[in-house]
Parts: structure tokens; C-alpha cells; sequence
């Protein structure tokens, strides 16, 4: 373990530092008082356990929940390497604030040994929390089903309002996060990116304001799909549309599960192109995908066969390419992502 030092970005959105100062010790703020000891786990490959230090310094923390949540994201931010953290008795019952936290992870995330909670990434990251902002689709009853011409599929929750998703991104160092497209404050936005050359390209949307202004309204109103603007620290860079695949125009050429999700997306911002921003928001938005609905299995996608480059960055996020086919209005490669290799793959 190398020294290494992270800026990341708390639950409650302000920065705090994350220093890894040896193999002894790791501090989660910024005027180290609040400080963890770190030990490799010898008997079991690429783990470690956190636990409190023996100085009367451990006294000064501050227990603020969900501080638990907080310190098991940033160790593995910091902690590259690690697939497995294990935390202590003592440290568990200082973040501890009740059932509901500890039921924020999901329960094959914990084992009890020593007294002591067992962590794997993976599996740690599949919990919605801390990073769904909107209710999840895995709450609303499945209760009754319905059908589209001989397609008969699960009722589908109301499209979500506001803020969705939100996750610093250690890697790129930024903020990600989607919020549900509002026709009043992002039509403008929508209108100038559909119409720049490179989106057009792909998406052949290039129309007027209102003719735009016409085709949100009729999302609006589709129960199998919604809209999302992509920020970078609040900055909108891009567009996305969220769709439940079975009763998608891709469900037919593939055999759809209930839950399988599919997602189109763009960046028009051109400030936010490149690999490393590119890269950032396909693990967010596959992540939210999944963690959305506990029911999502795959996460499927249908772009333009000949876009290339989109294909390679789609690939080193655990997407693969299931085959080639025609829609009437272009050539499409169907790409798939399963959950557990991207929870197993793709480190966030």
C-alpha cells in the first residue's frame, strides 16, 4: 500500500480528505483526528480490517450518521486494491446509529466472526445507499401486470422527479450525478445538443424547439422510458433516456427479462468529452441502473453497429456484444452488461 491521498466527497457533500499514510493508518478528515488503524488480512488475499486506534485520539470522533457508510466508501476509495474490509467490534459500535444503517448493506455483504462486520466491494456497492436520491423502482408492488399489443410485462412506477443519483468519482475526482430532465429549465439545452452535428449523427433528432418540446412531452407520457440530464459537479454535459427493456423496441430481437434495463445516451457538452469523463459516466449510469432495482440482472444497450469508439469505452465497463442486427432505420449492435460481472469487474 503505497501513500496516497484522495480528495472525496462525503455524504453530505462537502470534501473531506482521505490519507493513507502507511499500512498502519488511515485518516478520514482533514485535520486527521479522526484516524482508523489498517491491517492486512495475511490469510485471506487483497483484504484488510479497519479498527480503532489505542490512543485517547480515537475519542475525538465525531459519530455523525451514516458515518459507517461514509468510512467503508472512502477506505475503499482509497484502498484500490481491496475487495474486502473488515471492521472491528469496537469501530462498528461507535458508527453504528441502528438497525436501519446496517440494513443499508446488503446482508450476504456481512458475516459475523470475532464480532467482526465483513465487507466486500462487490457486494457493498449493490446497496442503493448513499447513493440513490429518488425512491427505487425494486419498491414499487409488483402487483399486477399489463400489455403492450401481445407483450405482457410488470406495471411500471411513475417515472422519478428531481435529483436520482449522485456518487463522487475517485478515479475521475469528480461529482456524477443525473436528475429527471425538466422540460422548463432544460428544453434550450436539449434543443442546442440535439442540434450540433456529432449528436445528430447518431441520435437524428436535429428539429425545432418546439418540435423537441413535443417529443419530451411525449416521454413524458411513455410509461416504459424518462429522460435524465448527466452532471459533472453540477455542470450538465449530457443526455440520457432510461428504458425497461422488455417493452422496448429492443425486446423483440432478444429474449427480455422483466427487469432487463436499457439506457440511450449523449454528451453535448463538449467540455465533458474525453476517455477519462466518458469511462466516469458509464459506470454511473450502469450503477444506478442496478442499484435502482435489485431486480435488474442486465443492462442492455443497442447503438450503431459502426460506432466504434463507443463500443471500446462500452467494453472496458463489462458491456459485451451479443450479436449484430438490423432495426429499419440502422445497423445495431446489441450489447449486454451482467450485474455480477460488473459488480465482480468494474471497480467504482
Amino acid at each position: 500500500m503505497q501513500m496516497l491521498q484522495t480528495r472525496l466527497q462525503d455524504l453530505s457533500h462537502q470534501e473531506a480528505s482521505l490519507d493513507v499514510h502507511s499500512e498502519q493508518s488511515l485518516s478520514l478528515d482533514s485535520d486527521g483526528t479522526q484516524r482508523v488503524d489498517v491491517r492486512r488480512n495475511t490469510a485471506k488475499p487483497n483484504s484488510v480490517a479497519l479498527s480503532l486506534p489505542d490512543t485517547p485520539a480515537s475519542n475525538t470522533w465525531v459519530t455523525q450518521p451514516p458515518l459507517l457508510l461514509r468510512l467503508i466508501e472512502r477506505a475503499f476509495a482509497a484502498l484500490r486494491d481491496t475487495n474486502c474490509i473488515s471492521l472491528d467490534r469496537d469501530l462498528i459500535g461507535l458508527t453504528l446509529h441502528g438497525d436501519h444503517e446496517l440494513a443499508l448493506l446488503s446482508p450476504d455483504s456481512m458475516s459475523a466472526k470475532d464480532g467482526a462486520l465483513n465487507c466486500e466491494r462487490k457486494t457493498f456497492f449493490q446497496s442503493a445507499a448513499p447513493w440513490l436520491r429518488s425512491r427505487c423502482s425494486s419498491s414499487y408492488p409488483l402487483t399486477s401486470t399489463t400489455e403492450i399489443g401481445k407483450i405482457k410485462h410488470p406495471l411500471r412506477p411513475p417515472e422519478p422527479a428531481g435529483l436520482v443519483y449522485e456518487r463522487f468519482d475517485p478515479t475521475l475526482g469528480m461529482t456524477v450525478s443525473f436528475r429527471a430532465i425538466d422540460r422548463e429549465r432544460d428544453l434550450g439545452t436539449f434543443h442546442n445538443w440535439m442540434n450540433d452535428g456529432r449528436v445528430a449523427f447518431f441520435w437524428e433528432l436535429a428539429q425545432s424547439e418546439s418540435a423537441l418540446a413535443e417529443y419530451l412531452d411525449n416521454l413524458k407520457h411513455d410509461p416504459h422510458a424518462f429522460g435524465l440530464i448527466g452532471c459533472f459537479d453540477g455542470d450538465p454535459f449530457g443526455y440520457f433516456e432510461i428504458y425497461w427493456a422488455k417493452e422496448d423496441r429492443l425486446g423483440s430481437y432478444y429474449d427480455a427479462d422483466d427487469f432487463d434495463r436499457g439506457w440511450h445516451g449523449l454528451v453535448g457538452n463538449r467540455r465533458h468529452l474525453g476517455h477519462a469523463k466518458t469511462l466516469a459516466w458509464l459506470r454511473a449510469v450502469t450503477h444506478y441502473l442496478f442499484i435502482d432495482d435489485i431486480r435488474t440482472r442486465k443492462v442492455v444497450g443497442e447503438p450503431k453497429a459502426s460506432h466504434t469508439k463507443l463500443l471500446r469505452y462500452a467494453d472496458a465497463v463489462a458491456y459485451y456484444k451479443v450479436k449484430e442486427f438490423d432495426f429499419p432505420h440502422k445497423r445495431s449492435a446489441l450489447m449486454h452488461c451482467d450485474r455480477e460481472t460488473f459488480f465482480e469487474t468494474v471497480q467504482l
